[in-house]
């Protein structure tokens, strides 16, 4: 993922060669020619990587460092000079890197390109600390196009305050959270949000459930009850698994959606009510019809509007961090006395882990490690389940025997699909030149 870099050197030529090549990979490249106009810069954009070059008229390039450090800027150090003092005292003003002129582009490229993601994640971790409180809006969905344009049709839907929705999706994928969502954002919101599990009730006690029942009803109505669909009067009912919605209380749901009205168990006095109604799923509901089990006239009525909530492995790094920064949110509410961050190590491997179990499981994972860190200034590698700690291969149950030619077979070969075969793109994230890829390319006989 491309970034912002701040180019600093007196050279106008080296400004337009190294910026230019940036800004073909879609990097956001702003160039200075002082030190002095270097820092404003730097203060007004806040770039995510300053490439500086050490020898700068007036204010020099170690002087700059100082400066830039103490505003937490991520550096990567430009000299003529390869001498090693010069080298080990950069680093130990901050410097993330030291390279020597005339500099490798490529490697120029993919030390940036790891600098930026360093510094990605330690501000993500700053923007956390602040996350204290639980994030509803659209916003936390996620910010790729994809979950974006979801958010869209979400907004639309909460203001179309009569209209069904239904939604679809995995188990765990927040089906439930985005429910409510849409009520809190919908001109019903300061009426009632009903919740409703489908699966796992027999068809007795979901209609008095749902419906409420009479005096003598059944054996132990013992008393007259208020179904779920009174008591959600002018607000949202949200009826989950409504998949495994028993056949004979079908035809009743569907007389409720079409006429607002409905008869308690036992009862002959109809009853209006004026409820909107969410249902989720996690079947396939036009499947479901044509086995038989599903009535089609209350499918077609249900989905009006499906949305279908995408699983955790198909989302973007960007959409899972929105989410991890949401569930912190919601569970520091919880457990004040969690840590406040995570470490960069947790961080990028929450980002990368697949999620079978979906929000359900990340959501469980964060609230262990938050318990497990009480007192601690961030969540590190030991707070997080084994599967995580074992990423580096120790003690992985599910290691598979590789050697590392397999292994750095397969990682460009995943490396080449991820930039659809664009090899001087693989080649930056890989840190490698074109050249030694190319070479990899032929040695694996991969094709791409």
């Amino acid at each position: 993922m491309a970034g912002s870099v701040l180019l600093i050197d007196d050279d106008v030529d080296v400004l337009r060669a190294i910026g230019n090549y940036f800004e073909r990979f879609g990097y956001e490249v702003t160039r200075e020619l002082s030190g002095e106009a270097g820092l404003a810069t730097f203060d007004r954009l806040r770039p995510e990587v300053v490439i500086l070059d050490l020898g700068l008229p007036g204010m020099d390039g170690m002087e700059v460092l100082e400066h830039l450090r103490q505003r937490d800027a991520s550096v990567v150090l430009l000299t003529g000079q390869a001498d090693v003092p010069t080298a080990v005292r950069a680093m130990q003003l901050g410097a993330e890197n030291f390279l020597t002129k005339p500099v490798d582009m490529e490697h120029l490229a993919a030390a940036t390109a790891r600098v930026a993601d360093k510094a990605r994640l330690r501000r993500i971790n700053e923007a956390l600390l602040f996350h204290s409180a639980p994030g509803h809006g659209l916003d936390s969905l996620g910010g790729s196009s994809g979950m974006q344009e979801f958010a869209h049709q979400v907004g639309l839907l909460a203001q179309s305050e009569r209209t069904t929705v239904l939604l679809n999706g995995e188990s765990g994928t927040g089906k439930g959270w985005v429910a409510r969502m849409i009520h809190d954002l919908s001109p019903r919101t300061k009426a009632p949000f009903v919740e409703v599990n489908c699966g796992g009730l027999n068809a007795t006690f979901l209609d008095s459930e749902l419906f409420g029942h009479e005096k003598g009803a059944f054996t132990d109505a013992k008393d007259r009850k208020q179904g779920l669909f009174e008591i959600a009067d002018h607000g949202t009912i949200f009826l989950d698994e409504i998949g495994d919605l028993a056949p004979e209380l079908q035809p009743k749901l569907l007389k409720v959606l079409e006429t607002k009205t409905f008869r308690r168990l036992g009862g002959t006095r109809e009853i209006t009510v004026d409820v909107r109604l969410v249902a989720a799923t996690n079947k396939n509901l036009q499947a479901e019809v044509e086995a038989g089990r599903f009535r089609e006239d209350l499918y077609y009525r249900l989905s009006v509007m499906p949305l279908t909530m995408p699983a955790l492995r198909d989302r973007s790094r960007e959409d899972r961090l929105a989410l991890v920064t949401r569930l912190m949110g919601d569970l520091r509410a919880e457990l004040p006395d969690g840590p406040p961050a995570l470490s960069s190590e947790v961080l990028d491997r929450l980002l990368s882990y697949p999620w079978p179990g979906n929000v359900r499981e990340m959501r469980n994972v964060l609230e262990r490690a938050l318990i497990l860190g009480r007192g601690q200034p961030a969540v590190s590698v030991e707070h997080l389940p084994g599967e995580f700690r074992a990423r580096a291969g120790v003690g992985d149950r599910r290691h598979t025997p590789l050697s590392l030619e397999d292994l750095e077979r397969q990682h460009i070969e995943r490396t080449l699909k991820h930039h659809t075969g664009n090899r001087t793109r693989a080649a930056i994230e890989l840190g490698i030149s074109r050249a030694t890829l190319i070479n990899k390319i032929k040695r694996y006989n991969i094709l791409a």
